[in-house]
């Protein structure tokens, strides 16, 4: 207990960069340690896949909300700026942002043919592709835990530790699956075992770098943090809807990415109201 209280006290004095840095670190291992289970199963049902990736849908879309649009709407308000208006103008621009990257970038999503790459036209090699749309859906996750940290650090009303790492922890939860959706495919067509891996942690070695960009962004340009989180929650809203669900809908187990889809959006609403 005492070696707990003395490394929770730590993490409290170190600044909100290193606080992102270490919470968006987290999520980035624990992206590795779904895509570790490459090393003992060469295979996985689609039903357990579906299942993972609406999982991660619920948690995004839940996570959006309540650790996102809700505090920044708290925020506009008690800065005297009209409500709606700072949040309206982030989760457009966030949106509009991931939209950008959607065509600009070349990329290709779990469970679609390389004959349905998105973006320029290129000649790049199928596991290439995966991981930029998976690294694509990232930006976002990084950026908002990035923010929280941010906002938490710079001691701006409404901001708690508490929803700060309930939104690392749930990002952390539902990049378990993503690391895993990347990887198991590879590997089920003959990639080799580490290769695989590589590949599958690879994708969320962006969310640190975004994270402290989005800390560093809030904390010293305070005024920005209601278009900042709200910006977050624009681009995963984008991502779940143009990237996660259109994958988990893909084959016959619909009813499970759905039940998926409810419970990660539970355990993040939970995590968020308990710990926040």
């Amino acid at each position: 207990m005492n070696a707990e209280k003395v490394l929770g006290e730590w993490f409290l004095n170190q600044s909100g960069v290193s606080q992102a840095l270490m919470a968006t670190t987290f999520t980035w291992l624990v992206t590795a340690l779904g895509a570790s289970l490459v090393f003992f199963f060469k295979g996985m049902s689609r039903k357990w896949l579906d299942g993972m990736l609406g999982f991660t849908g619920g948690v995004m879309i839940a996570a959006s909300y309540w650790s996102l649009l809700a505090p920044s709407i708290e925020m506009s308000e008690s800065q005297g700026m009209i409500p709606w208006l700072p949040p309206a103008i982030g989760f457009a621009c966030g949106a509009l942002f991931l939209f950008a990257l959607d065509r600009f970038v070349p990329h290709l999503h779990i469970n679609f043919s390389k004959s349905e790459t998105e973006g320029p036209e290129t000649n790049w090699h199928k596991t290439t592709l995966l991981v930029l749309a998976i690294t694509l859906h990232n930006i976002p996750e990084g950026l908002a835990v990035g923010v929280a940290f941010g906002a938490y650090a710079s001691g701006v009303e409404g901001a708690e530790l508490g929803a700060a790492l309930a939104l690392a922890i749930g990002i952390g939860l539902q990049n378990f699956p993503e690391g895993l959706a990347v990887s198991m495919p590879l590997r089920r067509n003959g990639v080799r075992p580490f290769r695989a891996f590589w590949f599958g942690q690879l994708s969320a070695i962006v969310e640190p770098v975004a994270g402290v960009i989005g800390a560093l962004a809030v904390m010293y340009m305070q005024p920005l943090l209601p278009y900042a989180l709200a910006f977050a929650a624009g681009a995963m809203i984008y991502v779940v809807i143009e990237e996660v669900v259109p994958e988990s809908q893909r084959d016959k187990y619909t009813d499970i990415s759905t039940l998926g889809f409810i419970g990660g959006f539970l355990v993040m609403m939970i995590l968020d109201v308990a710990l926040g």
